[in-house]
């Protein structure tokens, strides 16, 4: 009986991909936040998870090579820009203490969904050695 990594892992590989696009979108927003003009992008975690998981739920199977694929998608999320409380003089929305919150949080989250996924992997370890 072949095993699927998909529905054996569930969500958690799909989190971890949006958790580290966030993360490298958070980090710009740091790194940029003295760049005049520069605009705070971020991910809405949810709404990005939601679309990558019906895109793998949609997938259809084909059993006559004439039928039409399902599109899956590269598992991107769509980068959303950061309407910010008060606006600077020189353009800039980054607010440095709400960037390192969201850092901090994304991080603590990724290690959350690491760690499940570790669990996953632990179980399905066991049961292949029987255990």
């Amino acid at each position: 009986m072949p095993i699927s990594f998909d529905s054996a892992l569930g969500i958690h590989q799909q989190a971890l991909s949006v958790r580290m696009q966030r993360t490298v979108l958070l980090a710009s927003n740091i790194a940029n936040a003295d760049t005049p003009g520069y605009k705070a992008r971020d991910i809405d975690f949810k709404s990005a998870l939601m679309n990558i998981n019906n895109q793998f739920t949609g997938s259809v199977a084909t059993t006559n090579s004439k039928h039409i694929q399902n599109e899956m998608g590269n598992g991107s999320a769509e980068v959303l820009y950061r309407v910010p409380n008060q606006s600077s003089l020189d353009g800039n929305t980054v607010d440095g203490d709400l960037e390192k919150t969201a850092f901090s949080e994304n991080a603590i989250r990724y290690q959350a969904s690491l760690t499940f996924l570790e669990g996953k992997f632990r179980g399905m370890l066991s049961a292949l050695k029987g255990e």
